[in-house]
């Protein structure tokens, strides 16, 4: 799994405890993805929304592990041009390539470890497809795409676009340096992520060796979440058992506990998840397809606006 690799793992800041009386939080629930597909026919496993209150997850929508395995030639997919209001989507590649481009004049390939950053607002088309190289020879696909509600202040800010480089990710480590911690977008123990947000989140990729244990702090005000992406391990005080395309939803608490299984079963060579968490956003969610609004009357006029040709207008070399 390419993501990005440090060159001495030994030298980057560690993550500590430094509160003697944290606590660490429990788990309350781990819900077990479900697969489905998406866009032009390619499969994804989505443990949101389906399983879990919608409650329980706020400020998050969406989260969809997409491929995690080889694909044959001509086998990749990705998605037509459609639109999006009300919210963020962020794609994290950890292998593969994916093409980006949307009618704000964001856009870029998705590749080995960068994320995609866009701030769909008051509206914006955009498409996604896999890079000419992978349709025609094949090879791995996979990443993860994560929907981040906008408050409804934000709603309709003007679209925006990050492009994030897998070398701009904050690099730390666990206390014993056992685990890589790629820190996407929010502060972790006082390290910053380079994702701008409206909407205050954490959001880190990490892969643990076969038996180490990380402990995070995490803010008390942001709920939390850890998904597995593959391998096997274990997570909260309790130790609940944490299987591959799993994601444990934990309560209140100063900490986040996890630790990889010792032995490592199947083609997983580590424990890789992703840990993610945010403050509550705590109003109404109206949602219809691509659009995430506040009330039944923000989403016709959504789509009215959308019928009109108001979100933008798609270049006309890909007409």
């Amino acid at each position: 799994m390419p993501a990005i690799q440090p060159e001495n793992i030994l030298a980057l800041p560690r993550v500590t405890i430094d509160n003697p009386l944290a606590l660490a939080r429990p788990v309350v629930k781990l819900v077990k993805a479900q697969t489905t597909f998406e866009g032009e026919g390619f499969m994804v496993r989505r443990p949101f929304p389906g399983g879990v209150s919608m409650r329980d997850v706020d400020p998050f929508l969406l989260l969809d592990q997409m491929g995690g395995f080889e694909l044959e030639p001509e086998e990749a997919k990705g998605t037509p041009w459609h639109p999006h209001r009300g919210f963020e989507t962020v794609t994290y590649m950890l292998d593969g390539q994916l093409q980006h481009q949307d009618t704000s004049g964001g856009g870029g390939m998705i590749t080995d470890g960068s994320t995609q950053w866009m701030t769909a607002g008051s509206g914006i088309l955009h498409i996604e497809q896999p890079s000419e190289y992978l349709l025609r020879h094949g090879g791995m696909m996979h990443g993860v795409q994560l929907w981040v509600n906008l408050p409804a202040e934000h709603k309709m800010s003007d679209p925006k676009y990050q492009g994030i480089e897998a070398q701009s990710v904050k690099l730390l480590t666990s206390a014993d340096g056992g685990a890589i911690i790629r820190l996407i977008a929010g502060d972790l123990a006082g390290h910053e992520g380079p994702g701008s947000t409206f909407t205050p989140i954490t959001y880190a990729h990490i892969t643990l060796e076969p038996g180490a244990k990380v402990e995070l702090p995490w803010n008390p005000e942001f709920n939390a979440m850890v998904y597995s992406l593959n391998g096997s391990g274990a997570v909260g005080i309790e130790q609940a058992p944490l299987a591959e395309s799993t994601l444990a939803i934990f309560g209140a608490g100063d900490t986040v506990v996890l630790q990889a299984d010792g032995a490592q079963l199947g083609a997983a060579k580590k424990l890789d998840v992703l840990v993610l968490g945010g403050k509550p956003i705590g109003e109404p969610v109206a949602h219809y397809g691509p659009f995430v609004m506040n009330t039944h009357a923000e989403l016709v006029q959504a789509v009215e606006d959308f019928q009109a040709g108001r979100m933008g207008v798609i270049p006309p070399a890909h007409v």
